[in-house]
């Protein structure tokens, strides 16, 4: 019983970070800076890039140490599928990037902060897809795999989902819909993490023979968003060189925590 109240709380750390982030808005009384905003979209890629080496994919090319040179494959396919899962739901859910008026996917008469919220929860989901593989492994008792490393898994996405909370919340409230409002949108943005590792969990059973394939995928995934969409804006215009010192802190903090607490 206790094991599933840890990993209870811990599939909830991230969605408190994304609450955290997204409370900003009560706080701060203009829009956020642009240069600020290139920081912490840096720092989000950086985590995300450190989490998907250390957490993911250097596990699941461990976990298949006795395929010997082979042992590659595994990871290679899993990453694979997962940016043709991304590269699916980015052609198929109708979103708006952040400093962006042209809408992707399919044309629907949806409202600007409707797709904007989608656009944040389409890479919200790889998120939580890896926090819920990661702990699945970890109930599992598999071999690298431990509470202490989905721990330090679902606390670096946590760290990097608290500026993707501000950064929805706050271009949300200045186009006057009220901060109350923009902080739900913001909140709720960040839920589809939560459900999506505990679907992931759920499936713990079949996932387990799979688990390097599927931890590849969520790497994968994460790696779809960081390119195709972190990273560009965060380059975007003047001074894209902070983008880029954002993600320098947010890889070595992810590092840090990964291997100091895993």
């Amino acid at each position: 019983m206790q094991q599933y109240a840890a990993v209870f709380a811990g599939i909830m750390i991230p969605l408190l970070g994304t609450s955290a982030g997204a409370a900003t808005v009560f706080f701060m009384k203009e829009e956020m800076n642009p240069l600020v905003q290139k920081f912490l979209l840096g720092f989000a890629s950086g985590v995300m890039v450190a989490a998907s080496v250390w957490s993911l994919l250097i596990p699941a090319m461990e976990m298949s140490e006795d395929m010997g040179r082979l042992a590659f494959l595994p990871a290679a396919g899993g990453v694979a599928a997962g940016m043709a899962f991304l590269l699916l739901i980015d052609h198929s859910v109708p979103h708006l990037h952040l400093d962006s008026d042209e809408p992707e996917g399919p044309r629907k008469s949806l409202s600007k902060t409707t797709m904007m919220i989608f656009a944040v929860t389409m890479h919200n989901l790889p998120e939580g897809m890896a926090v819920g593989v990661v702990f699945a492994g970890a109930m599992g008792k598999t071999e690298g795999i431990t509470m202490a490393s989905a721990a330090a898994l679902a606390l670096g996405i946590a760290i990097q989902n608290f500026p993707e909370g501000a950064i929805i919340s706050m271009p949300l409230a200045s186009t006057g819909i009220g901060k109350t409002k923009a902080f739900i949108y913001g909140v709720l943005s960040g839920v589809v993490e939560p459900l999506g590792a505990l679907l992931t969990i759920a499936f713990t059973q079949i996932l387990l023979p799979f688990l390097p394939t599927v931890l590849a995928f969520a790497a994968g995934a994460m790696l779809y968003v960081v390119v195709e969409e972190l990273i560009p804006e965060s380059a975007e215009g003047p001074h894209s060189n902070l983008g880029t010192v954002g993600f320098g802190v947010g890889f070595i903090a992810m590092m840090i925590l990964d291997v100091a607490l895993g």
